[in-house]
């Protein structure tokens, strides 16, 4: 409806929306703190960057009080070494 001549495959980025605290922090590079403060996952390992095999899963939705709750996909991909 924008008129945007979006196909599949297109890619859309907004960028990070990071507050003052570190729990605000948007995304992996700044959460790390550019490599400087690993972050722990639930099996205990701790990763400062994303490693070969680390698979990564984005969900996103929009809701707001009285109106239905609209879904944006799953979005899921495995870091594949470099050749």
């Amino acid at each position: 409806s924008s008129g945007c001549a979006m196909r599949s495959g297109d890619l859309i980025a907004s960028g990070t929306v990071s507050g003052p605290e570190p729990e605000s922090r948007g995304c992996l590079l700044e959460r790390t703190w550019r490599g400087s403060e690993p972050i722990q996952l639930p099996d205990g390992t701790e990763r400062k960057f994303l490693q070969d095999g680390d698979e990564i899963i984005m969900r996103a939705w929009c809701e707001m009080p009285g109106a239905v709750r609209i879904g944006l996909g799953r979005c899921a991909g495995t870091i594949t070494p470099a050749e």
